[in-house]
């Protein structure tokens, strides 16, 4: 596992893809962490950006900072109690895309495997029989030369759960520098992970929104 070094992304700054005056759809780059650690130089992250603009934003989730993808802030705590109850409550649609190491043989299937944290290497993650219980469900989109482009959808919300469920399989994501070699770590410029598409429902309106970015590797 490689030292972490933040050095987030200036550009884009912001890219705002949706906004009314209950939510705020971004997609985030890889790079920018979700919200801000204890360190100083954490404290440039995706809802303090956002704060900058819109000071009633508030986080209702979190992408790792090497995943970049889709989010949704809200914009008043009616908003916030709404949405954080349809992610508790796995109410909300979303996928990942990723590229992982090698050619997948199998074109779809679901993974359980039940994960805790690595007690030696924190904030690592492990697969472990007494751990807490995670699915995912795996679509292969596309083979490559020597990779896989493949949908991930997370039944459950585990920290590193695609990450550690890949590697489980053999196919670790490429760049990913917690959980993979060299060869990995120097396959690709980030870690090929992607959150592209969510779909919740808006908090007053009650209808079914779906917000989507293409992958970008």
């Amino acid at each position: 596992m490689k030292i972490f070094s933040y050095q987030p992304p200036a550009i884009p700054w912001l890219d705002i893809r949706y906004q009314d005056r209950d939510i705020i759809i971004i997609n985030k780059p890889s790079g920018l962490l979700s919200n801000p650690g204890r360190a100083e130089e954490t404290h440039d992250c995706a809802i303090n950006r956002l704060l900058q603009r819109f000071p009633e934003a508030i986080l209702v989730h979190r992408l790792d900072c090497a995943t970049s993808g889709i989010m949704v802030f809200a914009l008043n705590k009616k908003a916030e109690s709404h949405l954080k109850t349809q992610f508790q409550n796995r109410t909300t649609e979303k996928y990942y895309v990723a590229e992982v190491a090698g050619l997948m043989s199998q074109d779809r299937g679901k993974i359980e495997l039940a994960m805790k944290p690595d007690s030696e290497q924190p904030p690592l993650q492990i697969i472990a029989s007494d751990g807490k219980a995670a699915t995912t469900y795996f679509e292969v989109l596309d083979r490559r030369s020597n990779s896989t482009l493949v949908k991930l959808k997370p039944i459950t919300g585990r920290t590193h759960q695609l990450r550690l469920h890949m590697k489980a399989l053999g196919h670790t994501i490429l760049g990913d520098d917690f959980y993979g070699d060299d060869a990995i770590i120097a396959a690709a410029p980030r870690l090929h992970l992607h959150a592209e598409h969510l779909s919740i429902t808006h908090p007053y309106k009650q209808t079914r929104l779906s917000f989507s970015s293409l992958h970008p590797f």
